[in-house]
């Protein structure tokens, strides 16, 4: 059990350092034509921020789920 709880860590903590780009095909082209960078990274990061939400609600369904298992199979 504690080992699943390391490879979890180590997977989330691996994933938290890998730089991502989040801009998709057109955004990238209008943006790398346009000569202000700081546009760029200010639009990627508002991606980044809008694509965590998803992943959260995810998680928490999927933990909601194990933790109902979980006390399933103690009863």
């Amino acid at each position: 059990m504690y080992k699943h709880k390391i490879y979890i860590l180590l997977i989330l903590i691996f994933l938290a350092v890998i730089p991502a780009d989040a801009q998709c095909a057109m955004c990238r082209a209008v943006l790398e034509s346009d000569e202000n960078v700081q546009a760029a990274k200010g639009i990627n990061n508002g991606i980044m921020y809008l694509m965590i939400f998803p992943y959260l609600l995810i998680a928490g369904v999927g933990y909601a789920i194990y933790r109902s298992r979980k006390k399933a199979s103690e009863n």
